[in-house]
């Protein structure tokens, strides 16, 4: 099989996203537009202004990446598109949009599953894991750990059983006065701080699973930070969360030193989960994906988990384990992610048909 080159279509939650890659490996383009603007001012995405800023985006932003990537439409092999999980108004722009590019240019459609894609983004760096692998996705939406047998086979070993990590991030980011987006805030806010100042609870289960909880830490510091309000309202008279952000009304040292808390108690339960299971699957290799990915602390936890792990490892005489991240660009969500996954079924013969519909859940 000679060059195979897919145009990629992404839209399943805030940003309208469009790339074009060859051979499933090499970006020839790569065009995200965010909404962050649009959204910010709610707190969080609003479903109907994501779907009419998506209808206004979608031809530009797909008329960009086809003119960077130096390929003509008519010279793509496959149109590769999101039909989910995620906001199902939104899926739909770019899942109309993509059947018609594959219906006016004869090219199969090949529907995308939204976690795969994000697994798949580690196949475009430069020296990516084969697999079999181990594979933390870890977003707003998704918290869950796969055991990828290949790019087409995943198990589900793990999830979370309430909220997701990027969604705690969220929540309680929103609660403490900082905003939208959420964990790229805490994240920043968290920095130089001291993550033992406050032990907030890391819940696991008895029943062997590997599953994440966050509802409980997320409870905890919302409570934890209305207590410390309370405090601080009876010194200033003001009364509650909403009246001020938490910024204003708490000390520069110990709201660092809160979110660095916050923030360690959801890293270190994604790490100990993950590092469990890959220690019952025995690849060598755990892939880290998503927009969580991103997160700095959570690469550093991970490095040194995987560095105390390959250390034991080298003194029982078995194999070590290597952990693997895609670059920030590619932890949010993107279209190059979706046609590196698009390959495969490309590869394997394996298309959807135009009656493809989105869908707000779907299991890989």
């Amino acid at each position: 099989m000679g060059d195979v080159t897919i145009l990629g279509i992404e839209t399943s939650c805030d940003e309208t996203a469009a790339a074009v890659v060859r051979n499933g490996r090499e970006i020839l383009s790569n065009v995200v537009l965010s909404q962050i603007g649009d959204h910010a001012a709610f707190g969080g995405v609003v479903p109907e202004t994501a779907s009419r800023q998506h209808l206004l985006a979608i031809v530009p932003v797909v008329d960009e990446a086809i003119a960077k990537s130096g390929v003509a439409l008519g010279d793509i092999d496959a149109v590769a598109v999101t039909y989910g999980p995620g906001l199902v108004g939104s899926l739909l722009v770019g899942l109309s949009f993509a059947k018609g590019v594959a219906r006016a240019t004869g090219k199969p459609l090949i529907g995308v599953h939204h976690v795969a894609a994000h697994i798949s983004a580690i196949r475009l760096t430069q020296a990516p894991p084969e697999p079999p692998f181990t594979a933390l996705v870890v977003s707003g939406g998704h918290s869950s750990i796969y055991y990828v047998e290949d790019y087409r086979t995943y198990r589900l070993v793990g999830r979370t059983r309430d909220d997701a990590a990027g969604e705690a991030f969220d929540k309680v980011a929103r609660a403490a006065g900082l905003g939208y987006p959420g964990g790229q805030k805490l994240e920043a806010a968290a920095a130089g701080g001291d993550p033992e100042f406050i032990r907030f609870p890391r819940t696991s289960f008895r029943d062997g699973t590997y599953d994440f909880s966050f509802s409980g830490v997320k409870t905890a510091a919302v409570n934890r930070m209305k207590k410390e309000l309370g405090q601080s309202a009876s010194q200033q008279s003001q009364p509650s969360l909403q009246s001020q952000p938490p910024l204003r009304t708490l000390s520069d040292a110990f709201f660092r030193d809160f979110c660095a808390s916050y923030q360690a108690a959801v890293v270190d339960a994604l790490v100990m989960n993950t590092m469990a299971a890959e220690r019952s699957l025995g690849s060598g290799k755990i892939v880290v994906a998503g927009g969580v990915a991103a997160n700095g602390a959570l690469r550093e936890r991970f490095r040194v988990a995987a560095e105390a792990a390959s250390s034991a490892a080298e003194a029982e005489a078995v194999g070590k384990t290597s952990v693997y991240f895609p670059p920030p660009p590619l932890c949010t969500d993107n279209a190059a992610m979706v046609a590196a996954r698009a390959y495969h079924d490309y590869v394997a013969g394996v298309f959807s048909p135009l009656t493809l519909n989105a869908t707000s859940t779907a299991a890989i």
